[in-house]
């Protein structure tokens, strides 16, 4: 273990955001393919690439570019809303959840002793 820095709150809370979001993303390929008659190479390819990119951008929080990245992806998982119109919701949903663990993380981190 690490001696020296205390664990950032927000980075551990936007990596839960992101590997469920990343579970939730790859729940909607069988919808797209067997409710939507969305192409399987086409839902496997966005939903599961996105879903890809969530867990290794939360593994990635560790570096400061990888909030506003993140807050990009979440703005594609909206976009994923063209293929599987419940995405615009669940997309907007963790896009509220991304605000909110960046907002409490950000609070929490001022509030403890430097």
């Amino acid at each position: 273990m690490r001696t020296g820095t205390a664990p950032n709150p927000a980075r551990r809370l936007l990596a839960t955001v992101l590997a469920c979001e990343a579970i939730v993303i790859a729940l909607a390929i069988p919808v797209a393919v067997t409710v939507l008659d969305v192409d399987g190479a086409t839902a496997g390819g966005v939903c599961g690439g996105l879903a890809a990119v969530c867990l290794v951008m939360a593994g990635l929080l560790r570096f400061p570019w990888a909030v506003p990245a993140g807050t990009v992806l979440q703005v594609l998982v909206i976009a994923t809303g063209f293929m599987v119109p419940a995405m615009f919701f669940l997309g907007v949903v963790f896009g509220a959840l991304w605000a909110t663990a960046i907002w409490l993380g950000r609070k929490v981190g001022s509030a403890q002793p430097r």
